[in-house]
């Protein structure tokens, strides 16, 4: 999956970017946290595991991200 495309739904499930280490970003939702791999091409299984973990702890939209 193409990083954009993952990007996009995290953010449409209200999660921000707040840090970045090596070659992964830091994700939230106000409450629980996930790690992206910083790469243009995520493994499929990786990506999904990752919509899983946002789906399951919705965020609400930061006013900045609007």
């Amino acid at each position: 999956m193409m990083k954009k495309f993952l990007v996009k739904r995290l953010r449409d499930l209200g999660w921000w970017k707040y840090g970045q280490g090596g070659s992964h970003e830091k994700w939230t939702n106000g409450e629980q946290k996930t790690v992206v791999p910083r790469h243009a091409e995520i493994n499929e299984l990786t990506a999904k595991a990752i919509i899983k973990t946002a789906r399951a702890n919705p965020g609400m939209p930061r006013k900045d991200q609007t």
